[in-house]
């Protein structure tokens, strides 16, 4: 089969291509032959890949005003690309398409009788009237108020035209079969590292963390809101980690005698403050897709505090302290701080997350899915 991922999904440094890059090997395992097309975002070539994929092919997107069009949105017209096109219809093999953003064949009657499947990793005109409100940049503002326009046209426009669409939560899946009107979706979790396993952490950790990618607004504004609103009164220790923290979280986080930032930790390092860690804490203030630092905290860490927007369709409500205003963040980490985690605790876990994501199993649904049994 042919996949065309949105990006380069190696290295696996951020949340948006685990499933990316993970779905490789557990299909090449069911004996699937992965053709991959990739859009190289000055990733370059990655031997890792061809491991899983009996062919790499890489292509540069359109960037700036060229590609914009009145009747696209940007992260679907930067990634028209005839080369690819040409590729693809070389043979009838099914297509699978990781995202919105790689969908804009679905409009081309080259392509009208094959196979096409769509991964959603998110509601994505959703996800961006999330940044438009996250925003402090009035250019950004206005980059994230048109694309997500112009994708809330786009998305419905094309729910009839692949052969079947699969959703990361049961949230998006719900919202595109009854809000635009897809008849042919389903729920598939994320595809996650084998080596994620239930590590056993019972007992106390020693500080509460938030981690991300700090230069996305969303993530800053949750930071912010953390440290003004939630860790202003708090005399507990708080360690915030993540890429490239701005002046302003620099200067909050200082500010406070019981608050550390460590900016750019390695991958190593990430999992290592996640492990030691006694309370993660994750609100959100976007509420589509899957946060893969939730699912880290939970197969690595102890305790999560989370908010119905970081929870919301993912079937993990149970493993999470659910807080949703500054004062019941402030009452519900004061209390679990206290707590020891419990070797119980670890086991409800184990139950709900080896069931769900299963990559062997997942893979075998995909497989049946597109070729049945």
């Amino acid at each position: 089969m042919h996949i065309i991922a949105l990006t380069v999904p190696f290295p696996v440094d951020y949340g948006g291509v685990f499933d990316l890059f993970y779905k490789l090997p557990a299909l090449k395992e069911q004996g699937v032959y992965i053709h991959l097309h990739c859009f190289d975002d000055g990733q370059h070539e990655q031997k890792e890949l061809n491991k899983y994929c009996d062919s790499v092919n890489y292509y540069k997107r359109i960037k700036g005003h060229q590609a914009l069009t009145p009747s696209l949105p940007y992260i679907v017209s930067s990634r028209k690309n005839e080369a690819l096109f040409e590729n693809l219809l070389q043979d009838d093999h099914p297509i699978l398409m990781e995202g919105i953003h790689c969908t804009y064949l679905l409009n081309d009657e080259r392509f009208a009788e094959r196979k096409k499947y769509v991964r959603i990793h998110n509601v994505e005109f959703k996800y961006y009237r999330e940044l438009f409100r996250s925003a402090t940049s009035l250019a950004h503002k206005l980059y994230y108020w048109w694309e997500s326009n112009q994708l809330k046209k786009y998305e419905k426009n094309i729910v009839s035209k692949a052969t079947a669409f699969w959703a990361v939560t049961e949230k998006d899946t719900d919202f595109f079969r009854k809000e635009l009107g897809c008849e042919k979706i389903e729920f598939l979790p994320v595809y996650l590292p084998p080596e994620w396993q239930l590590q056993g952490l019972a007992g106390k950790g020693n500080y509460c963390l938030y981690q991300g990618d700090l230069s996305i607004d969303a993530n800053e504004k949750a930071v912010i809101w953390l440290l003004e609103k939630v860790f202003h009164t708090l005399q507990l220790p708080l360690v915030i980690a993540g890429k490239n923290p701005s002046k302003k979280i620099e200067r909050l986080a200082y500010a406070q005698e019981y608050t550390c930032l460590v900016a750019n930790p390695s991958e190593k390092e990430m999992q290592d403050m996640i492990a030691k860690a006694h309370i993660n804490i994750l609100p959100s203030f976007t509420d589509t897709g899957i946060k893969l630092k939730l699912l880290n905290a939970l197969y690595n860490g102890r305790y999560v505090v989370a908010n119905n927007a970081t929870i919301e369709g993912s079937r993990l409500d149970d493993l999470c302290v659910i807080a949703n205003d500054a004062s019941s963040f402030q009452k519900k980490i004061t209390a679990l701080f206290l707590e020891p985690f419990t070797a119980g605790t670890i086991e409800q876990r184990r139950k709900v997350l080896d069931t769900m994501f299963n990559n062997e199993a997942n893979a075998k649904q995909q497989v049946k899915w597109i070729w049945g049994d």
